[in-house]
């Protein structure tokens, strides 16, 4: 496969299931077929089920078994659509264009999508490094100033690597405490300099990080958004995105899901140079753990 692919190309490529299927393989055993349960190589094709055979434990298999395939009763190449869509998307992709798209229920879109999303999710990523970004938002409902935001919003946390990766988290406020924790969790000892704005609680937080990270601010409420290298610009720019995301995509994203919103919105702006974006998502995809529809839509 070309390491990029535009919507004709995938038709093409992977407009039938048995196509699909010899793609999920490839990307699955790229040596040769391993049995699941035991581990074996020697295996035996049921070409007419689709299905492998192990010759040494007899446990009969498909590609899409143990994956998040196997419990859908929707088209591979189907998934293969809304797979390609959210990743080209830039500012994402609602439930009920991809249900338009490809035609199916809006229940079978919205469920297709999060799972996908899910599978975007980075496990136990790096620790950002060198000159950072750090800014607050709030996403939610219109409402005026700090404190009634504060209330009536959802807060997002954002830290931008200058030359690197982009991450979002849904916090529960930005005291000075949290913003601690996120810089924790997600900076190394390597980081050179915290960049951000005036906010008061950030001082505090950098020094409780214990990353010994240098700290610039800039001032915009005094109407001052750079001085010299010292801007939160980058970091803005990627908040901009998100908002336009949820207002001109998906237009009402609950504070429960946000988090997933925010993972699929970072996956692809930190991927949006990888020519093999595709098959690296279709990757992750494989090895993700199954998402129950009950669990995603539990209290």
């Amino acid at each position: 496969m070309k390491n990029s692919i535009n919507l004709c190309s995938l038709i093409e490529q992977f407009g039938s299931e048995d196509k699909c299927r010899e793609y999920l393989e490839a990307l699955r055993w790229p040596d040769a077929v391993m049995c699941p349960r035991c581990s074996s190589v020697k295996i035996s094709r049921i070409v007419k089920r689709r299905q492998f055979d192990c010759d040494d434990c007899r446990y009969q298999f498909s590609v899409t078994a143990g994956t998040i395939f196997n419990d859908s009763h929707l088209s591979l190449w189907k998934w293969f659509i809304c797979v390609y869509l959210l990743c080209e998307a830039k500012k994402g992709m609602s439930a009920s264009q991809i249900k338009r798209t490809i035609g199916i229920s809006y229940k079978t879109a919205w469920y297709l999508c999060h799972r996908i999303r899910a599978a975007m999710k980075r496990v136990n990523p790096e620790p950002l490094g060198g000159v950072l970004e750090m800014d607050e938002t709030f996403v939610g409902g219109s409402t005026a100033g700090r404190e009634n935001r504060l209330k009536n919003k959802e807060v997002v946390i954002g830290i931008k690597q200058r030359g690197g990766e982009l991450r979002f988290f849904h916090a529960e406020d930005v005291k000075s405490g949290t913003l601690a924790k996120y810089i924790k969790e997600n900076v190394s000892k390597e980081v050179q300099v915290i960049m951000t704005d005036e906010w008061n609680a950030y001082p505090k937080a950098i020094r409780e990080s214990g990353t010994g990270a240098a700290h610039k601010t800039v001032n915009h409420f005094a109407g001052i958004y750079a001085m010299g290298d010292i801007t939160t610009n980058g970091i803005e720019s990627a908040f901009s995105l998100l908002k336009r995301g949820i207002v001109g995509s998906w237009h009402k994203v609950s504070a429960k899901h946000l988090e997933a919103y925010l993972d699929e919105m970072t996956f692809r702006f930190n991927n949006r140079h990888n020519p093999y974006l595709f098959r690296d998502t279709m990757i992750k995809l494989l090895e993700a753990p199954v998402l129950e529809y009950r669990k995603l839509t539990a209290a």
